[in-house]
């Protein structure tokens, strides 16, 4: 690989990081070009964009990336190497746990998300357990809409009893036909 085209391939790298906020490193290695094929395929189904790197490039690029110290991952950064990255925090760790049920990789090696840095394979079933932004405004949503409907549906009872109470309480008042020739009886 000429100069030239490293300096090319640390730009894409960096363009591709640029507005990240997951980012997963992940080891391809052993996987055939009909399984790595699935792996891109299943990935794109998925909005998650995957790129085979080489580590220096990828530690280079990392390396001149302005806020944030990707340090962390960067001892993980042996063999064969892809990022991913999404816009979902847990997609690509369920991608990878769901592709791992037939296979033995891809092996996670490290990830950045929601400004925490997770290294080693371990760290995968806690990654794909956290919860994406959308299931938290929806669980956030059902939270709030709980005692709301507490609330309408406590109104709702409150003001059907307080009109059967009125109905019990108003005297009944009885109708007695009145005989031809005769006074209303005075009281």
């Amino acid at each position: 690989m000429t100069k030239d085209q490293k300096v090319v391939a640390i730009q894409e790298i960096k363009d591709l990081l640029q507005d990240a906020k997951v980012v997963y490193v992940a080891d391809l290695e052993g996987l055939n070009a009909a399984k790595s094929s699935d792996f891109r395929r299943q990935a794109f189904k998925q909005n998650i964009k995957v790129k085979v790197v080489k580590n220096t490039l990828l530690q280079k690029a990392m390396e001149q990336m302005e806020g944030v110290d990707y340090s962390e991952m960067f001892p993980t950064f042996k063999g064969n190497s892809a990022i991913l990255i999404s816009e979902t925090a847990n997609a690509p760790a369920k991608l990878i746990q769901g592709f791992r049920k037939k296979e033995e990789k891809p092996a996670l090696k490290s990830a950045y998300l929601q400004e925490t840095f997770y290294v080693g394979d371990e760290n995968l079933g806690a990654l794909a357990n956290i919860k994406s932004r959308e299931e938290m405004i929806g669980e956030i949503i059902g939270l709030l809409q709980s005692p709301i409907q507490r609330v309408v549906s406590a109104l709702q009872n409150k003001s059907e009893t307080v009109e059967a109470k009125a109905e019990e309480a108003a005297p009944a008042v009885e109708e007695t036909p009145a005989v031809e020739g005769e006074a209303p009886a005075a009281e």
